[in-house]
């Protein structure tokens, strides 16, 4: 079991260094952001470090929304076989732009899922991270 749970409830809320554990070793996440009352949610892959989140991107719908509005949302999880976890971060995103925070991204080794041409760093930078921890089981009753 990746986390104990106290009286082996099935619910652990995750504290705030379990979370960035999780994130620095996960590598696919969701991406939510908002322009005006439109919402969108992507998927990107990324790394966590220094308890910042770092993806790559190319121009387009992500790149022009989180210029739009820097607020983002961000959510990694994992499910496994008898566990899950979901670990959801609030934060402001902002595409680097000094040479020196470039080749800090770039020695993250960012690796694009498809064979194209992501040339922008992002860097997100958590104001608040928030994550639980499932175990899975037989579904209770509520009248033994």
């Amino acid at each position: 079991m990746m986390f104990e749970h106290p009286d082996d409830e099935a619910i652990l809320v995750l504290d705030e260094d379990q979370c960035w554990q999780l994130l620095e070793n996960t590598r696919h996440g969701r991406l939510g952001l908002r322009v005006n009352d439109e919402l969108d949610l992507v998927p990107v892959n990324f790394k966590a470090a220094d308890r910042k989140i770092y993806f790559r991107t190319a121009p387009g719908n992500k790149l022009a929304e989180l210029t739009i509005n820097p607020k983002v949302i961000f959510e990694a999880d994992g499910i496994l076989s008898d566990q899950a976890w979901s670990v959801l971060s609030r934060g402001t995103a902002r595409v680097l732009e000094l040479e020196e925070e470039i080749e800090f991204a770039e020695s993250l080794a960012i690796d694009p899922w498809v064979p194209t041409y992501k040339d922008f760093f992002v860097e997100v930078t958590v104001n608040r991270v928030t994550g639980r921890h499932f175990i899975f089981g037989e579904h209770p009753e509520r009248f033994d």
